[in-house]
């Protein structure tokens, strides 16, 4: 199983740049990336609670439980386009 982060989905339905949203999360643009990455293996409730507030969104717009197999379909169907 897999957690996929998706501020970057979120962050670009709001045309809002990495530096914008790590300023206004309190965060650096360095940790943005870990967690957009997925390379985080954790984040605070208060981290999430400042990020769903800045993009006006539910934990659930910015992560997504999917089984293993799921998900590196998705992240080639991301890297590739559909095909």
């Amino acid at each position: 199983m897999a957690i996929v982060v998706r501020i970057d989905v979120e962050l670009a339905r709001r045309k809002m740049s990495v530096g914008e949203f790590a300023e206004r999360v309190g965060l650096t643009p360095a940790n943005v990336a870990v967690l957009k990455n997925g390379r985080a293996k954790a984040v605070r409730f208060s981290t999430l609670e400042a990020m769903c507030r800045v993009l006006e969104c539910q934990p659930g717009d910015l992560l997504e439980w999917v089984e293993d197999g799921e998900h590196a379909a998705q992240e080639d169907t991301a890297r590739h386009g559909s095909r």
